[in-house]
């Protein structure tokens, strides 16, 4: 999309915006294979919601639609999160399956005699998958004068996953120490590839009880308590009104919203044992309820007289 107000936009962003928070924001992307330019993302993030806001105004006004759908354009901010997030789980799944073999090559490299850094450039530039995009990306950072130290803990960072960052923190520490590096890449290949093994077990023993939350986060509440809205809406409009059934979808929203959230928590502890990593469950979980919940309460009592 090179039309000129995009270009408009992402220089106006560049100048208003901080570079500390563009670079963040790159790098997120970056997490979740969207190459394109931070900038430009948000210059055409912020044109699609203005469209899509002006034609749901339309809508709205033609079709005496409620004013709550001007929140759907909102719907691909939180959209565009999860993609990234499932992007980066795959990734790391990729990345945590080709390691150990990249790790074994790397230890045959060096016991022909090739140095860390040249073993490192050979097999860059014959492997494919994210692991190895890192790996060239690692090297062009040495070649443009980072230090091999800060260049490895980056890339390491950048592999999102826990277990790989302390495998690549002690071949770097096993590097410094004057160690057989060989040896130490052989290793952790070993404990690597078991460390994977018991990870996948885990993940699939624990899966019947994710899948049960999951349901119960993003289907059974948001629908039950949709159903509550719809009841007291057929209450209020036969003049039936009270403050029990004006306050019971306001604090049926709160409760969807608060267990969603901590659902993404739970699910977070439960497959890694890490409550940190809820943040990335607990938007998607809160969104995709809160859709469920907002189309059974508007367009609910509408299908259910339809069908009697």
């Amino acid at each position: 999309m090179n039309l000129k107000i995009i270009d408009n936009l992402v220089v106006f962003i560049d100048n208003i915006v901080p570079e500390r928070y563009l670079s963040r924001f790159q790098e997120f992307l970056l997490s979740g294979a969207i190459f394109t330019d931070a900038s430009k993302v948000l210059a055409i993030l912020i044109i699609f919601l203005l469209l899509s806001e002006s034609a749901f105004a339309a809508m709205l006004m033609s079709l005496n639609l409620p004013v709550s759908v001007l929140i759907l354009p909102l719907f691909v901010i939180p959209g565009l999160f999860t993609y990234v997030i499932v992007q980066q789980e795959r990734r790391a799944q990729e990345i945590e399956r080709t390691a150990p073999d990249f790790l074994r090559q790397l230890s045959s490299m060096l016991q022909v005699g090739l140095s860390f850094e040249n073993a490192m450039e050979d097999m860059s530039q014959y492997g494919e998958g994210p692991l190895y995009d890192e790996m060239r990306r690692t090297i062009i950072e040495i070649r443009m004068g980072r230090n091999f130290d800060e260049a490895w803990r980056a890339m390491s960072k950048r592999l999102k996953s826990r277990e790989l960052e302390r495998i690549f923190g002690i071949i770097l520490d096993g590097r410094k120490s004057g160690s057989s590096i060989s040896k130490v890449l052989s290793d952790v290949s070993d404990d690597l590839r078991e460390l994977m093994a018991l990870k996948r077990e885990r993940r699939s023993s624990v899966m019947m009880s994710v899948m049960f939350l999951l349901i119960s986060a993003v289907i059974a509440t948001p629908f039950s308590i949709g159903m509550v809205s719809v009841y007291s809406g057929f209450m209020q409009s036969y003049g039936m009104d009270s403050q029990i059934i004006f306050t019971a979808p306001i604090a049926g929203e709160m409760y969807l919203i608060i267990h969603s959230i901590l659902v993404g928590f739970i699910i977070s502890i439960i497959m890694y044992g890490d409550v940190k990593k809820g943040v990335k469950y607990s938007l998607p979980l809160a969104v995709g309820s809160f859709g469920i919940f907002y189309f059974i309460s508007t367009f609910g009592g509408t299908l259910l007289m339809g069908g009697f």
